[in-house]
């Protein structure tokens, strides 16, 4: 029988984390998650759309080694939620490959973004879109570029007043400062990002305080004007 202890230390086969922190500055973190979290709201009514960010993508059965690690990609035709749950994106047992990839670049990532990691998403793993971000506008020019797959190839995605269209998405991406932000064209607004979301919450609920405290105080007034009329009616002489 296998000791539990040995369960416990037992490594798996195919990596699923490098030890490395999450992104390489704050501003790269906050892409990452502001990205990811509204894409999760976009697709959280579609069941068959998996959304990840800093996961380990293996695509060679076999071999550990083969993988990258997009800072955020996007899967569309696969069980957004499984048991046990994901801890690498292991391409063979999907049978699919990401559909949309993010990278946040920066200085020591810069060269692998536009070479070998955009021959694996082109040529090994057939990502149908890839966009690359400089949060700084130091090593992009422009900061935001995106590709779409046509024949085989990759070809720079044309802008849209300053945004850049995805078809995998139906949202556009769109530089604002430091942070890549997705835009609906449907509604002609940003999707929330977390803060947004927070102070709105904060918003909504101080109005929700502000109709409650409403609402008692009709009802306060009400009753103080039933307690008039009977006390009226009590003083009236009788007919």
């Amino acid at each position: 029988m296998i000791q539990r202890s040995t369960i416990r230390r037992a490594r798996p086969f195919y990596i699923e984390s490098d030890g490395k922190p999450m992104g390489e500055t704050p501003q790269h973190i906050d892409n990452m998650m502001y990205l990811l979290e509204p894409l999760k709201a976009w697709f959280a009514a579609d069941p068959r759309v998996f959304v990840a960010a800093n996961m380990f993508v293996h695509y060679e059965r076999g071999n550990r080694n083969r993988h990258v690690s997009p800072d955020v990609f996007v899967v569309k035709g696969i069980e957004k939620d499984v048991r046990p749950r994901r801890r690498s994106y292991r391409v063979w047992e999907e049978e699919k490959a990401p559909d949309f990839v993010v990278e946040v670049t920066s200085a020591s990532t810069r060269e692998e973004d536009l070479t070998t990691k955009r021959d694996i998403y082109q040529d090994v793993l057939r990502v149908q879109e890839y966009f690359l971000f400089d949060p700084f506008e130091e090593h992009l020019h422009p900061p935001l570029q995106g590709y779409r797959l046509a024949s085989g190839r990759y070809r720079p995605i044309r802008p849209v007043k300053s945004r850049l269209p995805s078809k995998v998405l139906g949202l556009h991406l769109e530089p604002s400062g430091e942070l890549l932000r997705l835009y609906d064209a449907a509604s002609g607004r940003w999707l929330p990002i977390p803060s947004e979301l927070l102070e709105a919450q904060k918003h909504a609920l101080e109005a929700q305080k502000q109709a409650e405290a409403a609402r008692r105080a009709a009802e306060a007034e009400i009753e103080r004007l039933r307690r008039e009329n009977e006390e009226l009616r009590r003083r009236l002489p009788p007919s």
